[in-house]
């Protein structure tokens, strides 16, 4: 396992970060989780996502459980605030009201003293972004959390955060968390070059498309049994099983530039992901040990320009156009 620094920061985090969204606490039995996170444990990952709604903070208690048997300094959990957790009006968003108490209550699920990084779930319009960024100071001050960062804002809402960090001396944003993988590059426009001057690093999820980058998923044929989009639970972030045939024929032409490379489709998708310095860690999700086990052994891999060069004429194939899927 190759590990990087947090953007300009001094923490350091494996390539591969695991998880917890639909799975542990939800679509994933607790024993499984645990094979899940001790077998990324074992093999090097000391990198661990997740969010207080996953599972209604059930995937906090389950990841929480495990971690335990480990040294705490051997590992770096990350989780998030932002997303309803109640019914009541300041239940939700990032006042400073709610991203204390949630914190409070994330640490009580976890288990532990402290947050490694906490993370803004989204970006809320309807509260002062000053009362935000000094609310996730406070906890910084209080040693509650040692970092803090985002999760899909705009490069615009990232550039004015970083102002006012800087004119208020406040602790900086160490991490943005948005979705990136081959079918979806809207942040290399933007995101990405702002991310690179400010030294914020980028925790990307959704690398295999949820899926749809493994290759299981063929442009005619049914929907594997037991795959997310064959679950009514898990496939309306997958357009409930039906896909644009067009990228599903990209992705089967992804796969002899995997071979020739001695991967699986799952390790090109997150090679090519970690080719961007930018990047500090890319999040997979594991229903079982062995994907962790095959997602791992993307970590270290440098592709040659003349793959990237052959990549890209798949990619923008088709009149040249990207095509973006909302996974």
């Amino acid at each position: 396992m190759e590990y990087r620094q947090l953007g300009k920061h001094g923490i350091r985090v494996s390539e591969i970060c695991l998880g917890s969204w639909l799975t542990y606490g939800g679509a994933t039995a607790e024993d499984t989780g645990r094979q899940c996170i001790e077998q990324a444990y074992d093999l090097g990952i000391n990198f661990f996502d997740t969010a207080n709604v996953y599972a209604r903070g059930e995937a906090e208690k389950i990841v929480g459980k495990v971690l335990r048997q480990y040294r705490r300094e051997s590992y770096v959990l990350a989780t998030k605030v932002y997303f309803p957790v109640g019914n009541g009006p300041n239940d939700r968003g990032l006042s400073r009201k709610h991203i204390l108490e949630q914190c409070d209550a994330s640490l009580k699920r976890l288990g532990l003293d402290y947050i490694d990084l906490y993370q803004a779930h989204r970006y809320d319009p309807t509260v002062p972004l000053a009362e935000t960024l000094m609310a996730f100071d406070l906890l910084v001050k209080q040693g509650k959390i040692l970092y803090y960062g985002v999760s899909e804002w705009s490069a615009g809402q990232l550039a004015h955060a970083t102002d006012l960090t800087r004119l208020a001396n406040l602790a900086p944003i160490a991490s943005d968390q948005p979705r990136y993988h081959m079918l979806d590059r809207t942040i290399e426009k933007e995101v990405l070059p702002l991310c690179r001057r400010e030294g914020i690093g980028i925790i990307n999820y959704s690398p295999l498309a949820q899926g749809l980058l493994t290759g299981k998923y063929k442009p005619d044929g049914d929907l594997p049994e037991g795959s997310r989009a064959s679950d009514p639970k898990q496939n309306m972030f997958l357009n409930h099983g039906e896909f644009d045939r067009r990228q599903l024929l990209k992705v089967q032409q992804l796969l002899p530039i995997a071979e020739r490379e001695g991967l699986s489709l799952s390790q090109l998708a997150l090679a090519w992901c970690l080719r961007h310095v930018e990047l500090s860690s890319v999040i997979i999700g594991a229903s079982q040990p062995a994907q962790v086990r095959e997602n791992v052994g993307a970590s270290g891999k440098q592709l040659s320009a003349a793959t990237i060069e052959q990549i890209e004429e798949v990619l923008a194939s088709e009149s040249g156009d990207r095509l973006t899927v909302g996974v």
